[in-house]
């Protein structure tokens, strides 16, 4: 009898976080994204040409094709018998999450999926930086480490691979809105306490950058 209490108490400690995070998405489905078209776009020396960051934007949504296309291009698999991705990882630990913020919810990219996982039925974009387009522009991007994925590296390992993944990844974003003619701006500056927190991270997960997404306002 002396281990009926702890261990009842265990079993609530271990259930509390899935209930938290199923009440936090209620009302939210998973988004199967249609199959990316990778047989468009610009040349690559034209999207070069004409990457730059935008900070005036439209409230104009992305349609779903444009966003399957903009996260496979962004991270997504572009070997399925390997599962290795469109930004170079080290070692393939694969540890960056990209979030993707809308009016209508929080979702995370499952890339091997290719769909949107439901995280949070709230409008958070305005938290995900400190500027007033963040909440008007249809999507944010927020790109997340899972340190947990990266094995016995130091924590400068960690700190230095993370930030070199989502450069290659935010990249990978220019690149794609240049060729589509969207706007876009990779951003720093982010409270990402705050954020962190509303989002339901864990302790081992980190903000790196955000990454606003839409139509240039005319």
């Amino acid at each position: 009898m002396k281990n009926v209490l702890p261990l009842a108490m265990l079993m609530f400690v271990m259930i509390l976080p899935v209930f938290s995070t199923t009440t936090s998405a209620q009302g939210l489905k998973p988004i199967r994204l249609l199959p990316p078209e990778t047989d468009g776009g610009c040349p690559l020396m034209q999207a070069l040409k004409r990457r730059k960051s935008s900070r005036v934007f439209s409230t104009e949504k992305l349609p779903m094709q444009v966003l399957s296309n903009l996260l496979w291009a962004a991270f997504g698999v572009n070997r399925p018998e390997s599962g290795k991705r469109t930004a170079p990882s080290a070692r393939n630990w694969q540890e960056i999450d990209i979030y993707i913020s809308t009016a209508d919810g929080l979702y995370v990219y499952d890339a091997p999926a290719h769909i949107l996982k439901p995280v949070l039925a709230e409008d958070i974009r305005a938290m995900t930086g400190y500027q007033q387009f963040m909440g008007e522009a249809p999507v944010n991007l927020i790109y997340v480490a899972d340190f947990s994925r990266m094995g016995q590296a130091t924590k400068d390992e960690k700190t230095f691979y993370s930030a070199a993944a989502t450069g290659f990844i935010s990249q990978n974003v220019y690149l794609f809105c240049a060729s589509e003619g969207l706007a876009t701006v990779v951003r720093g500056s982010v409270d990402r306490s705050a954020l962190g927190k509303r989002m339901g991270l864990a302790p081992d997960q980190a903000i790196t950058l955000a990454q606003t997404v839409g139509y240039a306002k005319n």
